[in-house]
């Protein structure tokens, strides 16, 4: 077993230190360089007062440095804590009242709003802009690189990550070293991972599918990262002469086949299209095959568990379906007392492993609320499994919304709507969208019928509120919302009246 995550990815970038690591903006940046800047990095927190346990949180744009700035939090100990970039400071407050970071790595542009919501909590500030720049850099620039590497064991917690639930505010997902590395190995097994590969890296880095999956496979594997501030459908197909390896979430693809150069010659270099993040339609993977002739492997994961299951490398990629659980974890598809369903037929998808979450940070009783007593999570997704044991996911038995594969909390929507004029009542649901999977609709019940509020304005009026991906994409007018008889919202029957609305 794996002492700490740092080590066992510090003993492979070791292994060929002059071996091209990652490459940003053009530069290539060997192993032995970014262990170093790590080792910098690890030093500049130790002496910012950071110790063992410590939350380190950071919101800032996707570098080379945010990287260096990862593998440096691990090698001292701390607890990693990336966060949105698109979070307002309502939500960071938010965040740092509950996770109470030593230190917050911020843009220099919100630095000074940040500061008194860190400094009452004992913590303090440091910047680093896009370039990777700022204190942080500064100061790092200044240190001999850490020579030590903290004693984490792999039960303690490398990181927390915080998701979206249904029933009160964001929750702490706890994520021990082992989790992180069981679900590396188990990835590198099957996805077929080696140092020959290289990985085109378009995702954010403050999500589990950016930072845990693309970078701990590739830094454990000595393949190569092309590290890129965003998505851009004409780059990431530039770079598929060079690359073998794509991870993206739905909307990567969509905008790919909605790009003319997008064809089996321009692809033919590639082995390996990963998405994950939310669910692909269907009809995406068959359009994407036609065109390429390669078929997307989806697989399924959520923040609690990293990846738990994943189409097959050699064999049948199933449109539709999430494929076979990863070596090590065990998913089961049960009815509401916890028993298994019969094959075909749906119920919830819960999941066993090594690479499931320890809790929730400062929850032990909503914790255990979600394990079975045979140590099962509960997932809160709803899924069949097929005779031959492919997983599908149909829904979720919550109401969470994934828009762009991002988590969509809808009371959250919610409670900023209702509080608007003109707003008597709101409803929150996810519709189908062709680019995002999912799109934010807000179905509103006006005070005043004969006076409703303006769509657009409504919308602007979450502006300073909310992130980007949680506004509402569209604002629909009802007279009342369907209940049931005990008076619950009948969300399924909004997203049936709206299910076309995006076309």
């Amino acid at each position: 077993m794996t002492t700490n995550l740092f080590t066992t990815l510090q003993a492979s970038l070791a292994r060929e230190p002059e071996r091209t690591a990652l490459v940003w903006q053009g530069r290539p940046i060997t192993g032995a360089a970014l262990l170093e800047r790590a080792g910098q990095m690890a030093a500049e927190l130790l002496a910012q007062g950071v110790e063992p346990g410590d939350r380190v949180a950071v919101q800032v744009e996707k570098s080379h440095e945010n990287v260096a700035l990862f593998l440096g939090a691990l090698q001292a100990g701390a607890v990693y804590l990336p966060l949105n970039t698109g979070y307002t400071m309502a939500e960071l407050d938010y965040f740092i009242s509950d996770a109470e970071p030593r230190v917050m790595v911020a843009d220099p542009a919100n630095a000074a709003a940040l500061a008194p919501l860190v400094e009452q909590r004992g913590g303090r500030v440091l910047t680093m802009d896009a370039m990777g720049r700022g204190t942080l850099g500064d100061g790092a620039d200044k240190r001999q690189p850490a020579s030590s590497v903290s004693s984490a064991g792999p039960d303690d917690i490398a990181a927390i990550l915080y998701t979206s639930g249904t029933t009160g505010r964001s929750k702490g997902a706890m994520l021990s070293h082992d989790n992180l590395w069981s679900n590396t190995q188990a990835l590198i097994q099957t996805w077929g991972f080696t140092g020959d590969d290289v990985l085109i890296h378009a995702l954010p880095l403050f999500h589990t599918h950016g930072l845990f999956v693309a970078l701990d496979i590739c830094l454990a594997t000595g393949a190569k990262i092309i590290l890129l501030p965003k998505f851009d459908a004409d780059e990431v197909i530039d770079l598929m002469a060079e690359a073998t390896v794509l991870m993206g979430v739905p909307t990567f693809y969509t905008r790919l086949l909605a790009n003319p150069r997008l064809t089996r010659e321009t692809t033919r270099h590639m082995r390996l299209f990963i998405s994950g993040s939310a669910p692909l339609l269907a009809e995406t993977h068959e359009r994407f095959t036609e065109r390429t002739g390669q078929a997307i492997l989806e697989r399924y994961g959520m923040t609690e568990t990293g990846m738990n299951t994943s189409n097959p490398l050699d064999g049948e990629r199933r449109p539709g379906s999430v494929g076979h659980p990863l070596p090590g974890v065990e998913v089961r598809v049960v009815d509401s007392d916890g028993e298994p369903v019969a094959p075909n037929e749906i119920g919830g998808i819960e999941v066993k492993g090594p690479n499931v979450f320890k809790g929730y940070w400062r929850l032990p009783e909503k914790t255990a609320a979600e394990f079975r007593e045979d140590g099962f999570f509960i997932t809160g997704d709803l899924g069949t499994l097929s005779p031959d044991g492919y997983l599908s996911i149909v829904g979720r038995d919550k109401d969470l919304i994934i828009s762009g594969g991002f988590n969509v909390y809808p009371k959250e929507v919610e409670d900023i709507l209702n509080d608007l004029p003109g707003v008597a009542e709101s409803a929150v649901i996810g519709v189908p969208h062709p680019d995002f999977g999912e799109a934010v609709v807000a179905v509103i019940v006006p005070s005043d019928t004969s006076s409703p509020p303006d769509e657009s304005a409504v919308i602007a009026a979450t502006r300073d509120a909310l992130a980007a991906y949680k506004r509402p994409k569209r604002v629909m007018l009802t007279e009342a919302l369907p209940r049931n008889t005990m008076g619950k919202v009948q969300k399924s029957e909004l997203r049936k009246v709206h299910q076309g609305l995006f076309g």
